[in-house]
């Protein structure tokens, strides 16, 4: 993943969280300087590994999920799956109608 990727993919993280919190805050959260997260969004730098644990752990993801682009908010598809534990066979069909139905609209 190239560094304007990387940058782009942070901020959609950030921004999908339910309370919305700004670059700057993020930084000092994970005890940064206040520009870093901002640096990374705009494409200048990669965190350093362990910076990169830790904004994961930030952001409520593996860092699995934070390179799985096709998952847009990682938190809200692992509590759909959680939600989705213990229903038997024919609601589990119900919910997967659903969502394909929802996908068409």
């Amino acid at each position: 993943m190239e560094k304007p990727e990387f940058g782009m993919r942070v901020a959609e993280l950030r921004m999908s969280q339910k309370e919305k919190i700004s670059a700057r805050d993020m930084s000092l959260s994970i005890g940064l300087s206040e520009g870093y997260i901002n640096n990374i969004e705009n494409g200048n730098n990669y965190p350093s590994m362990e910076a990169f644990f830790y904004i994961c752990e930030y952001l409520g993801v593996t860092p699995i999920e934070f390179f799985d682009r096709d998952r847009k908010d990682p938190r809200r598809m692992n509590r759909l799956l959680e939600a989705a534990r213990g229903l038997d066979s024919e609601q589990l069909d119900h919910l997967i109608a659903l969502a394909k139905d929802l996908r068409r609209k």
